[in-house]
């Protein structure tokens, strides 16, 4: 019960931001987990099986508001689910524990980046279009792999080379969803085949990740709040430090 109802703020606060700044979700539930003491497989299994509900809503919703460029989804969808399972493979048979600390440390960049996007966006001309489909593939892998990488790389990367925030958030965001069973599936075939020789009694996290998907549900009707109230360069700066700090403290622990 006391899992359930940590994640369910967590998974609250994850969703809030990730409503407002079109990513970040997996990042900051990821983070949690980790500092948890959770193994980054087990971590990246229970957030992405929480992220099939919250992205199928979020995908639901900007269908419905039509914020989804169907070109660029084409071009984003199969990559991002190739880079994803390529990625549950990768992770699921690497020691968990030699992993942790070069994963703290790549959510430790996302966290920097997200800072210095939140002072300063980068303008640009669009991204050549021979580039969005290996995009979507290094975004798919990133986010298996560290979980947080697929809208910290994809929209932050779209929107930094001009193109229009409405329709990469929308596109990337329901892209997200078919990335996320791709991965999903990724690690359920690793379990399944013995691959994943860590993995455990995985069923364990049920709880924690009910309580993601609880959270998530129940701040997705705010994120559109959110996000008038807050500037996303304010939110951005909130989730760069947080991430940042929990990022250096628990890299601070392994080494020393």
């Amino acid at each position: 019960m006391e899992d359930f109802l940590i994640f369910t703020a967590v998974g609250f606060c994850a969703q809030l931001i990730d409503g407002a700044l079109g990513m970040a979700y997996g990042l900051t539930a990821t983070t949690a987990w980790l500092t948890l003491d959770v193994p980054p497989a087990h971590a990246s299994a229970a957030t992405h099986a929480a992220e099939i509900f919250t992205t199928a809503a979020s995908a639901g919703s900007h269908l419905k508001n039509k914020n989804v460029d169907w070109p660029l989804f084409w071009k984003l969808t199969p990559a991002g689910m190739a880079g994803g399972v390529i990625g549950a493979y990768v992770l699921t048979g690497i020691n968990g524990k030699a992993l942790t600390p070069y994963i703290f440390a790549y959510l430790g960049l996302m966290g920097i980046f997200i800072l210095y996007r939140s002072f300063k966006p980068v303008q640009a001309d669009g991204l050549p279009k021979a580039a969005v489909a290996p995009l979507g593939a290094v975004g798919g892998f990133v986010d298996a792999v560290g979980d947080g990488g697929w809208g910290p790389v994809v929209t932050t990367t779209l929107v930094g080379a001009g193109e229009q925030p409405r329709y990469v958030i929308g596109t990337v965001n329901t892209a997200e969803f078919f990335v996320t069973v791709a991965t999903s599936v990724g690690f359920l075939t690793a379990l399944l085949t013995g691959r994943w020789e860590e993995a455990g009694d995985i069923t364990k996290h049920a709880s924690a990740v009910a309580g993601l998907v609880v959270g998530g549900i129940l701040a997705a009707p705010l994120a559109g709040y959110a996000v008038r109230q807050i500037s996303q360069h304010r939110l951005g700066r909130i989730v760069g430090i947080l991430v940042l700090g929990l990022s250096a403290y628990q890299i601070a622990r392994v080494m020393y």
